[in-house]
């Protein structure tokens, strides 16, 4: 308690490289959100977190997940994964099914729609992110970046 309190009262402020690399990290983020949500839009009325459920199904055993494991995977709150998966149904997209070993439990299963979608936009959102972010960056600073993330994501996840 008594850390927590320090930590209120008495901030550990950021130094100019930290503040740097902080606010290097939101104007990128946030520039680069920006960009994917307008391509995918435009190629297909996707909304990122719906692009990424579906890459998510594409990439599970028979194209199909728990929702609990799915919310975990794309970080969504479980009525968050909700809504996107009724907006994917709609569109013909993804099915929901009753889990075979448990009744209790619900399957997210991606269509033949839901894959020919993504094998049509997939191509647009690999130029874009190649653009912006992966083309701009060694291979020394993509690994780098993918260490540095990877830990910061373990700290998040705990």
């Amino acid at each position: 308690m008594t850390s927590t309190l320090n930590a209120v009262t008495n901030p550990r402020w950021l130094d100019e490289t930290e503040m740097a690399a902080w606010r290097a990290f939101l104007s990128t983020a946030h520039l680069l959100e920006r960009r994917i949500e307008e391509q995918l839009k435009a190629a297909a009325g996707l909304t990122h977190p719906q692009y990424e459920i579906l890459v998510r199904l594409a990439d599970a055993p028979g194209r199909q997940m728990r929702m609990t494991e799915l919310a975990k995977g794309v970080i969504v709150s479980k009525s968050a994964l909700t809504y996107q998966i009724t907006q994917l149904e709609r569109a013909g997209l993804v099915e929901r099914t009753t889990c075979p070993e448990d009744d209790r439990g619900v399957l997210a299963v991606l269509t033949d729609a839901g894959t020919a979608c993504l094998e049509r936009t997939a191509p647009g959102h690999l130029e874009v992110v190649r653009e912006y972010l992966i083309d701009h960056l060694t291979r020394d600073e993509l690994e780098t970046m993918t260490t540095a993330m990877r830990r910061t994501e373990q700290a998040l996840r705990q």
